[in-house]
């Protein structure tokens, strides 16, 4: 016998349940304000960090910063960013329209912002600390589909509105542990006047409301511009910027001053006045050598103490923590500024090397770097479309002492890449491959090693000969859906004992680093390459997909591949162990007579002469 459908209620018991829940409809409350299982209203505070003028300033450097201020005094942070696109991630947008797109530890492709957040916060973020309009919408209409409002109109105010609240108050009711948390700080996207974030300023604006005294603070991030042709600074565009915050009904509790050069007593001074907020809460967000300098900047405002007394928080403070962290965090930053020991070269090679915003990982790993093995790096990013034949990259490559291959995606300057790491393999160049760097080490040695010279990857050539890189079979199910066979997030990595991988990581035979890639090793030529003298040291845990590999250190100084970002996981007190061994590497190529007592033994190559065998070449 045939299952029976469902009775579905009439609409007069329909409307009894709406009766019931929300009385007459005259009477029914206009309010939609969700409110999560086990939410306490004020126990968590609220942080927001608004634009003004115009997008870019350093929103989220401004709000990562302020939050570890927090969360060094013992307070649990967690934060939020709010973009008006109805993208549902950013996995799909271009490095030139967004930057880098910055992978989660679950999984999830975010802007670079989130990056700037794990990094200052030195803490692993997820899916419920980025939020965009496509995300919201979409639930929205899921909701509305299901019956959830209950024949109600969904409208801007208050569904749209509500679920933003509801999302904020989610995360502030679990964090990143399953725990409530002290302060959410809030940042969101774009400037105020922008159409596509109305409704988060709006949200916001209701949630102070809803919260009630001392719950939220507050901040305007402005520009303040310097005409050269005037040779002040002018602060007009600031007030007109902070007025449409005023209009919409936020009254902000501080000001951030976003300048070139520190901003005057006497602009501050206007500024207060036609904000009406006291000149002991603007704060000068001049340029500065780094941006890991701004919270002990903050600190010396006392803009955390601020911070503290508008959310009536000065109690939760623990004086023993805080001292720990800040004179941590001292030592870090006084080496920032303290004179370099050492002088290197290296080449980023990429197809974006014009916008540096598409390599920001990679950038703050090398100052991680520079910083803990005190060396002035100069990084020379180098467009490898323009690299066409070997000459090209002996050029390109001159006086360098290392070099990086990044990732991407897309055919244009894939060869010019191959060319490189042919100059680095057999010039015994220090070299690092992400991502595309690992398959592109893995095709130039194919080629020019074991002669394969078919050897290319599917994804820029489908028919090609020696599919050397490409689509496990289990992917290919996958496809029809865009980013539906990426491996995506964090992953265990099993290393070989005693491989260069393992000693890079301090003796490690399984770490978990996150990938963002579709390609992989063909199965069928693992062994091959093996037995050619190309080393996969890391792996998956239990399929045969090869992660890690590096060549002999009897016959290259350093050369190692990756085929995850370990770029994504460097933060400032522990760098990452694959980029310390590339400046290292690069620093004993600088200095072959040096003992170099300075540098740890953990990153210097095991072979410290300078007269490494390079590999076999097919020339």
């Amino acid at each position: 016998m045939p299952p029976q459908t469902p009775e579905l209620p009439s609409e007069d018991e329909q409307d009894a349940d709406f009766l019931a829940r929300f009385g007459n409809s005259s009477e029914a409350s206009e309010n939609y304000s969700p409110i999560p299982d086990g939410y306490v209203k004020g126990r968590t505070k609220f942080v927001v960090v608004l634009g003004t003028v115009m997008s870019g300033l350093g929103k989220g450097i401004f709000s990562s910063s302020l939050a570890k201020l927090l969360k060094d005094k013992g307070l649990s942070v967690a934060p939020i960013k709010l973009e008006g696109y109805l993208n549902i991630d950013s996995g799909t947008l271009n490095p030139y329209r967004h930057g880098e797109v910055f992978v989660l530890d679950d999984g999830l492709e975010t802007d670079m912002d989130l990056g700037t957040y794990e990094r200052i916060l030195d803490q692993d973020l997820g899916r419920q600390n980025f939020l965009t309009a496509g995300q919201i919408y979409t639930e929205i209409l899921e909701r509305e589909r299901r019956g959830d409002y209950l024949g109600r109109d969904v409208q801007m105010i208050p569904h749209v509105t509500g679920e933003v609240k509801r999302k904020l108050r989610e995360l502030a009711l679990t964090g990143n542990d399953g725990k409530p948390v002290d302060v959410v700080f809030v940042e969101v996207g774009g400037t105020a006047g922008d159409y596509e974030n109305g409704f988060y300023i709006e949200a916001l604006r209701e949630l102070a409301f809803e919260e009630g005294p001392d719950s939220t603070c507050f901040v305007a991030l402005t520009y303040i511009i310097e005409p050269s042709i005037l040779g002040e600074q002018k602060s007009k565009a600031a007030q007109l910027g902070i007025k449409r915050l005023l209009e919409a009904g936020i009254q902000p509790s501080i000001i951030a001053c976003r300048a070139e050069s520190p901003v005057t007593n006497q602009v501050m001074e206007k500024i207060g006045m036609f904000s009406n907020v006291p000149m002991s809460r603007i704060f000068s967000m001049h340029d500065r050598e780094s941006i890991y300098t701004i919270p002990d900047a903050m600190r010396a405002a006392r803009l955390d103490g601020q911070i503290l007394s508008i959310l009536d928080m000065h109690e939760g403070v623990d004086p023993i923590h805080e001292d720990k962290s800040r004179a941590e965090w001292q030592q870090f930053t006084d080496r920032i500024t303290s004179p370099r020991r050492h002088k290197v070269k290296i080449a980023i090679t990429g197809k974006y090397a014009a916008l540096r915003d598409a390599y920001a990982s990679i950038d703050k790993a090398i100052e991680h770097c520079a910083t803990d093995l005190s060396t002035q790096i100069e990084t020379h990013w180098i467009d490898t479309s323009t690299i066409r034949n070997r000459a090209d990259a002996q050029e390109a490559l001159e006086g360098m002492h290392g070099i990086i291959v990044p990732g991407g995606f897309g055919l244009r300057g894939v060869e010019g890449k191959i060319l490189c790491v042919e100059h680095a393999r057999t010039h015994a160049m220090p070299y690092l491959g992400i991502c595309l760097g690992f398959q592109v080490a893995v095709i130039e040695y194919a080629r020019n090693v074991m002669g394969l010279q078919g050897a290319h990857s599917t994804e820029f050539e489908p028919d090609c000969a020696g599919a050397i890189i490409a689509e496990l079979p289990e992917q290919k199910e996958l496809e029809g859906i865009l980013g539906g066979t990426m491996r995506l997030g964090a992953q265990d990595v099993a290393i070989d004992a005693g491989s260069l991988a393992s000693r890079l990581y301090g003796g490690a035979t399984s770490v978990r680093e996150r990938f963002r890639h579709r390609y992989e090793v063909e199965p069928g030529y693992i062994d091959r390459l093996a037995e050619a003298g190309l080393r996969f040291s890391g792996r998956h845990p239990d399929y045969p997909i090869m992660q890690i590999l590096e060549l002999d250190r009897g016959v290259h100084p350093y050369f190692i591949g990756a085929q995850f970002h370990p770029e994504l996981t460097s933060r400032p007190l522990t760098p990452s162990p694959m980029f310390m061994g590339l400046v290292a590497a690069a620093i004993r190529v600088s200095e072959p007579d040096a003992a170099l007592e300075d540098v740890p033994q953990r990153w210097q190559p095991e072979d410290t002469t300078n007269g490494h065998e390079v590999a076999r070449t097919s020339g």
